[in-house]
């Protein structure tokens, strides 16, 4: 697909043969891409749901921002919601099946919440350590927000900010001990191998811009109310990522939200332990299926 500012978007589509039961709209964390997700689309074919998945402008095989295409960067954050816009088109050309429904892990939970808010039109949404809010360890927020201010206005936002990240790729220079993604050494070692064999897909740390961009984004968020659908949202006791105090503000004020607590997850459940994993998708699909078909 192509956005209305011109850049080129990747979707991928994972099909139920027959009596499709609707469809996921799945929207991945930063610096992710499609394939990291397949095992999880699969499961939610066998189920019975169609899946529509997108590379955000920036990382995975969409197009890239800056020559440096290690760096994750965004000019607005309203930009995503453009690629949004190009997820409902190819669904709605598609004739995907409804009802549609949307499944978000981390920044594509920050996006997905604003899209909610924009009219999206799925009947439930079930949320993975949303980027709600953005663990800064000791950093007050806004001095994180004026140091990204400030840079921007040096002439160096589309610079690597500190902290961001990795400077390569995050899981081939990381060990697994130390990692706040997954205690799970199979799906380390699969994210791994997806690394070194398909270094294109992969992202670094983030630029000045998509730091400030992204603070300033969660901040306007905490300030709307929230959306009239049922919503799942999980959260890992071992969560140092996110906040884990936005994802509780926002289900303490979302009618007919259930948050799903697990002590021993990090930050990414859906690529964590089978039985974890297990929990969340069974959760998610409870939701589902439940929802109103309107």
């Amino acid at each position: 697909m192509r956005a209305d500012d011109g850049v080129a978007l990747r979707l991928a589509h994972w099909a139920v043969a027959a009596d499709s039961r609707g469809t996921v709209l799945l929207f991945p964390g930063r610096t992710e891409y499609i394939e990291k997700y397949a095992g999880i689309a699969q499961a939610l074919n066998a189920s019975g749901h169609d899946v529509l998945a997108v590379d955000w402008r920036g990382q995975g095989l969409s197009e890239r921002l800056l020559p440096d295409a290690r760096l994750g960067h965004v000019g607005q954050f309203a930009d995503y919601q453009r690629d949004v816009v190009e997820v409902v088109v190819a669904a709605t050309d598609m004739g995907l099946p409804r009802p549609w429904h949307l499944l978000a892990h981390s920044m594509g939970g920050c996006i997905g919440l604003a899209a909610l808010h924009q009219g999206l039109p799925v009947a439930s949404a079930a949320f993975s350590a949303p980027m709600w809010g953005i663990n800064l360890r000791q950093m007050p927020h806004g001095v994180a927000i004026g140091m990204a201010y400030l840079a921007g206005r040096l002439g160096r936002g589309a610079r690597p900010a500190p902290g961001s990240g990795a400077v390569g790729t995050y899981v081939l220079d990381e060990s697994f001990s130390a990692n706040l993604l997954t205690d799970d050494p199979d799906e380390w070692c699969r994210m791994l191998r997806e690394a070194a064999a398909w270094p294109d897909l992969t992202l670094g740390g983030a630029s000045f811009d998509w730091v400030g961009k992204a603070l300033n984004e969660c901040l306007r968020l905490s300030r709307l109310e929230s959306p009239d659908l049922p919503s799942l949202v999980s959260l890992g006791g071992q969560e140092k990522i996110v906040s884990p105090a936005a994802i509780r503000d926002r289900v303490a004020r979302w009618q007919g939200a259930r948050l799903l607590e697990i002590p021993e997850v990090r930050h990414e459940i859906m690529m964590c332990r089978p039985d974890h994993r297990a929990a969340f998708l069974s959760a998610a699909l409870s939701l589902f299926e439940g929802a109103p078909a309107g």
